[in-house]
């Protein structure tokens, strides 16, 4: 009984998701995506878009609209697109970042080698995990799942049992077998909102290597908050040089926003109205704050 009645609900779940993910056509290949606004904003990911060509998007009832390539961003490996037409198209909410947890149950959506809206059902194996690609993009925040996601689920919807995207399927482990990765939807939603503003997503170079941790308790409570982002290296003569920043300082905030991952620290120099940035820093359990200025960068990598 409660088997059947799990069965009817993802039956059900899968029923009001299906008809928002897409399938992306280009004359060199095939991927996912999903309409992140009703006058036809898509995500996907770049690699499946970068092609040059004519894009085409097969909607859930198996009709074709032409497609716009609006923007990229390598060092997420995330792209918008817009439909052309001008319909109201369904679209599927994010989810919150906080209610993302290991062992939740996910499902994927996806086009796998030209499978249309193919399903598959696995769990959130892990969070915050970092992946390094052979062009030298570096993947950072991504979602480890079980789901099986196989080539053309790219740019497809990582959905939890409310109907949330909480991630955007990207690749799988080639010598591996149930592990995949998605990007969080909390930095599909920023990039995304960028993209669709500006066209692309202008980072500002800050100069630190960096990683996200779980704070003991004492540092935690002189923190304020449970995670921060350590700096591992600081460029010499960097913004962050220059600002004092130091080796094994823990990044608790930029601009008074709290920082509890390297995508924080991403999404906020991205977003920073002016080149100077203030650093709330927590060193040998005294805080600090610093002011380091900032300069653009083109990046072919992420930080």
């Amino acid at each position: 009984m409660i088997l059947q009645q799990f069965s009817d609900e993802l039956e059900s779940l899968v029923s009001k998701a299906a008809p928002a993910v897409v399938a992306v056509q280009h004359p060199r290949g095939h991927g996912t995506g999903l309409f992140l606004t009703p006058d036809g904003y898509v995500l996907t990911n770049r690699h499946v878009v970068r092609s040059r060509g004519k894009l085409v998007l097969e909607l859930h009832d198996g009709s074709e609209v032409r497609a716009e390539l609006v923007g990229g961003d390598p060092p997420t490996d995330l792209a918008v697109v817009r439909a052309e037409g001008g319909a109201k198209f369904p679209t599927l909410p994010l989810a919150d970042p906080h209610d993302v947890r290991v062992g939740q149950l996910v499902m994927a959506i996806g086009n796998p080698f030209r499978l249309e809206q193919s399903v598959s059902l696995g769990v959130v194996s892990a969070i915050n995990r970092t992946l390094p690609l052979p062009d030298g993009v570096i993947l950072e925040g991504l979602l480890q799942t079980d789901a099986a996601i196989n080539p053309g689920n790219s740019g497809g919807p990582l959905l939890n049992m409310r109907g949330q995207v909480v991630g955007l399927n990207t690749l799988v482990l080639p010598y591996a077998q149930g592990i995949g990765f998605a990007v969080s939807a909390t930095t599909a939603a920023w990039v995304a909102s960028l993209l669709i503003q500006r066209g692309k997503v202008e980072r500002r170079f800050l100069g630190i290597a960096a990683t996200a941790i779980n704070l003991p308790p004492q540092s935690a409570q002189e923190a304020g908050q449970p995670r921060a982002v350590r700096v591992m290296k600081v460029g010499e003569g960097s913004p962050a040089d220059d600002a004092g920043l130091e080796a094994e300082d823990l990044l608790l905030g930029i601009d008074e926003r709290p920082v509890t991952s390297v995508d924080d620290v991403q999404r906020l120099l991205a977003l920073a109205p002016e080149p100077e940035v203030r650093l709330e820093v927590l060193r040998k359990g005294r805080r600090r704050t610093l002011r380091a200025r900032t300069t653009p960068r083109e990046h072919s990598k992420a930080a």
